[in-house]
């Protein structure tokens, strides 16, 4: 598989970042990693090798992004800062990112994917931006960092304001009335995995029952067991991305 390193000052975060990419061709994906996890984890856990012959046929060529978790919604500042750390990272990935991946590669398809804390990268910025993705594929994630749960914390420590909404999914999916977002929802290709005994199901089922109730297209997978370790996404990505 053709493999790639980048790096480089990014604006939006002001400090440098680093990016591997995967593949020649095909269907860019965005992959976004675990919580607080780096750029090669997904190679370290033989997710990337799962998607051997995917990327090496030119089907999909993957852009495995670091994160800022530790900066942001794990560090240990004000809430308020949390949030506002998280909407840099986002628009390091609108600005920095994507510009790159369209000017590598010229398939006009562009799909966001992660596991856990990725999985919540993805669908957010996929349902905030439906006009650049086609597809977005969220596993084993939580889609509302506000609650807390068995070994999961809230991660704003009960704070909320305008930009925490906006970034939950299972808060504004609900309450969008807009015709012409709705419409651009209806045509992303949407995939929702998680275990039946992962402390996120209900959450899951909360955010599919959201969109079922907007007329939002999607396909729910509920796997045996929690399903939440990388020999379990290994086994996800053949089959969703």
């Amino acid at each position: 598989m053709e493999r790639a390193y980048h790096k480089w000052f990014s604006k939006e975060l002001e400090r440098d970042m680093e990016l591997l990419v995967w593949g020649h061709s095909g269907a860019p994906v965005i992959f976004f990693p675990t919580r607080s996890a780096r750029f090669y984890d997904y190679e370290d856990w033989k997710i990337i090798e799962a998607l051997r012959d995917k990327i090496e046929s030119g089907q999909l060529q993957i852009f495995c992004v670091d994160s800022v978790d530790d900066e942001s919604f794990y560090s240990k500042d004000a809430p308020s800062a949390r949030i506002k750390r998280h909407l840099q990272y986002e628009k390091y990935i609108l600005n920095e990112v994507i510009p790159l991946i369209r000017n590598l590669n010229p398939d006009q398809r562009l799909i966001a994917a992660g596991c856990s804390l990725g999985g919540y990268h993805a669908v957010n910025i996929a349902f905030k931006y439906p006009f650049i993705f086609t597809k977005v594929v969220g596993m084993s994630a939580r889609y509302d960092l506000t609650i807390s749960l068995p070994h999961f914390n809230n991660l704003f420590d009960g704070y909320f304001n305008e930009d925490i909404y906006f970034n939950m999914p299972n808060c504004y999916i609900p309450n969008i009335h807009d015709e012409q977002l709705l419409n651009q929802l209806r045509s992303l290709s949407i995939i929702i995995v998680i275990g039946k005994e992962d402390a996120f199901l209900e959450n899951n089922k909360q955010l599919s029952l959201s969109l079922h109730e907007k007329g939002i297209n999607h396909d729910f997978y509920e796997w045996d067991e929690e399903a939440h370790r990388p020999r379990y996404w290994r086994r996800m990505v053949q089959l969703y991305l």
